[in-house]
């Protein structure tokens, strides 16, 4: 059973400051970190194993490590049927790029992302992408900010998730934003087939990763 991906939209979900998540088919897990520690911005960076933490047991690693979690990134990595996913902690905020080079090698690959505690503020993102081409993007409130207006990406990929997104309602500028959130993670995840398991992620034990300059 698959708690699927709307509970994203509560409140710090995983953990303050909003999520950053991807997920891949087609890769382990250990291998999708490798890509995504590839994908960071500025320096090339490699996935360093830490064993087994929770969500807090990584972040107070992560403190003593680099002086402050927000210095660095670490990752929680595990699998869920045919889904490998990882889970960023510390400042990720703007570090990654685009998804759509993990995806070579006909690999399905989708990030979800929210800056929750971000001042300005920024809507929730959505990428997803196969095979090295990006075949979807939006922010889910559908609006016209943070350069999304409507989904973009590979033209009958996207008007097809649009004509759902629609169908659903959105966009909603009137909805409460947390419910258009749900409502569109929700269509995101049915189009999709994307599986997260929310226990394993918020209460348990996971592999985990810090990102290190190589």
């Amino acid at each position: 059973m698959t708690d699927g991906t709307i509970w994203l939209a509560a409140p710090q979900s995983i953990a303050f400051g909003g999520y950053h998540v991807v997920l891949a088919r087609g890769l382990p897990p250990e291998v999708l970190a490798d890509r995504l520690a590839a994908t960071v911005s500025g320096e090339l960076c490699i996935a360093v194993a830490v064993g087994e933490h929770t969500g807090d047991t990584l972040v107070d690693l992560m403190d003593d490590t680099f002086g402050d979690s927000f210095e660095g990134i670490g990752l929680r990595i595990g699998r869920t049927g045919d889904w490998a996913y990882a889970v960023a902690y510390g400042g990720w905020w703007g570090e990654f790029g685009s998804v759509t080079p993990i995806s070579r090698d006909g690999v399905h690959v989708c990030l979800l992302e929210y800056e929750e505690e971000n001042g300005k503020p920024v809507p929730p993102q959505f990428e997803y992408a196969y095979d090295g081409r990006l075949l979807s993007a939006c922010n889910l409130y559908l609006d016209a900010s943070w350069g999304y207006e409507g989904v973009e990406g590979d033209p009958a990929t996207a008007a097809r998730l649009q004509d759902c997104l629609t169908a659903a309602g959105l966009p909603d500028h009137e909805r409460d934003e947390r419910e258009v959130h749900r409502t569109a993670l929700g269509v995101v995840e049915r189009f999709f087939g994307l599986s997260l398991p929310k226990e394993p992620i918020v209460e348990g034990m996971l592999p985990a990763v810090v990102l290190e300059p190589a």
